[in-house]
């Protein structure tokens, strides 16, 4: 009888490839993470490998200009410790391509990788710019880790939870809005507080799924910057605040900017309380798994009189709260 190969050991730069790792079952191969990676809770055991090259505390306005800083002068604002990667020896390194600003990059990785001897690993590198982007990247670690079923088994058990959403937001608005009124509830979804920026990527698909017509930002499209002007000219029903990186205790502490704002109590969204603040860090700035989770967020604050997830004060909560 041959020896069975040894199981692999995976290094991941990012929260969202570490997401995936374990929902394809391979958690326990992990044996390096980023210092972004916090889900689930038994990752936090595991030997940080990255970090940013700026402090990560202070307002959105602080972070922004901080970055901004860094990329004047450098093309990342983080560091992988090359050293302490090689120590832990992974077969397999998952990494991104998507956005230098939000995680450790490819060329971040590919430097780290130019200075290992120990071990030589493979980089799979993620690129999600959009939902199909996402199943893609699933499928692509299943493969790379040698068991492409795990992927096809995760993305189809994905993709019927996201069939369930769209099936009844489809039905609901049908039915409950009047002929030749808007069939769905307008949404603006807020990535960044100050500066002003609309949510892209997979956001605009999942606001489609969730029965919602989405305003600002385009599938497949970096997340654009925006005015408050241009937000009040579009008059939202739905405003939904997840910036990037940001829990929702965080975020609660600068809504007070948007608030200020002339003509904020004026909008739809404010005058109906239809002011939402979502989990941007565990949910939709994470291009994994739990995806469909920000599904059923959208869900639940664009139909909240169909859809009940239990995502009210976990996922979201209402601004301001009653």
């Amino acid at each position: 009888m041959l020896p069975m190969a040894p199981a692999p050991r995976i290094a991941s730069m990012l929260a969202s490839a570490t997401e995936i790792v374990f929902a394809l079952g391979f958690g326990e191969q992990l044996v390096a993470r980023s210092h972004e990676c916090d889900y689930p809770e038994e990752v936090k055991k595991l030997p940080v490998v990255t970090a940013p090259k700026f402090p990560v505390d202070g307002s959105s306005a602080e972070i922004d200009a901080r970055v901004k800083g860094i990329l004047e002068n450098a093309t990342s604002v983080y560091k992988v410790d090359a050293a302490r990667l090689d120590e832990l020896r992974p077969d397999f390194v998952v990494t991104q391509t998507q956005c230098e600003v939000c995680a450790v990059s490819q060329r971040d990785v590919e430097d780290a990788l130019a200075q290992m001897v120990r071990s030589k690993p493979k980089l799979v590198a993620l690129s999600p710019n959009c939902l199909e982007d996402v199943f893609a990247d699933i499928r692509r670690v299943a493969t790379a880790l040698g068991e492409p079923a795990r992927g096809d088994w995760l993305v189809g058990a994905m993709g019927a939870r996201i069939d369930i959403v769209r099936r009844l937001a489809a039905l609901e608005s049908a039915s409950t809005r009047a002929p030749g009124n808007a069939a769905r509830p307008s949404i603006a979804c807020i990535e960044w507080i100050e500066p002003l920026m609309a949510a892209g990527n997979w956001m605009p698909e999942l606001v489609a799924l969730a029965g919602g017509e989405n305003l600002f930002g385009e599938a497949g499209k970096h997340s654009p910057w925006m005015t408050f002007a241009e937000l009040a000219a579009r008059d939202p029903e739905v405003i939904l605040v997840t910036p990037c990186g940001f829990d929702i205790p965080r975020t609660l502490t600068e809504m007070p900017l948007l608030a200020k704002q002339e003509g904020w109590s004026g909008l739809r969204a404010v005058r109906a309380g239809r002011v939402y603040v979502g989990d941007g860090n565990q949910y939709f700035n994470r291009p994994g798994p739990r995806l469909v989770e920000s599904l059923e967020i959208l869900a639940e604050v664009l139909h909240p009189d169909v859809f009940d997830f239990g995502q009210r004060g976990r996922g979201y909560v209402t601004w301001p709260e009653a």
